[in-house]
């Protein structure tokens, strides 16, 4: 049973768990809306907006920790804190909204849109 455990694994070791977060994270920064399943697409959402956040008011130690958890990426850095962050200055969360489309053909999966609102 699955009491109390919010985890989702989508069929993965941990690791690779955590490298599909930080590459979905990429790309929606990137991208600013990414096209994925609906599972994935609600587990990145608060990974991001915890990202945003920290963004938002930057000092030294928030900007090495944003470039950790983007795996070096430092175009998807820059872009999250010069262009991204300070649309949502005045913002308190909501920064991603989930729009959910019509089931993946081949296999059945809900897919869902994720995106920075305007």
């Amino acid at each position: 049973m699955r009491h109390h455990n919010s985890t989702k694994k989508f069929g993965r070791e941990r690791n690779q768990r955590v490298a599909l977060m930080h590459s979905l994270a990429r790309n929606l920064i990137l991208e600013e809306r990414i096209t994925t399943t609906e599972a994935k697409a609600k587990a990145l959402r608060p990974f991001v907006e915890k990202l945003v956040t920290k963004a938002k008011d930057i000092d030294l130690a928030k900007h090495r920790y944003i470039v950790a958890n983007l795996r070096n990426r430092k175009d998807a850095a820059s872009k999250l804190i010069q262009e991204i962050a300070p649309k949502y200055k005045e913002r308190k969360g909501g920064y991603t909204r989930i729009l959910k489309l019509p089931q993946r053909i081949s296999d059945g999966s809900k897919m869902a849109i994720i995106e920075f609102v305007d």
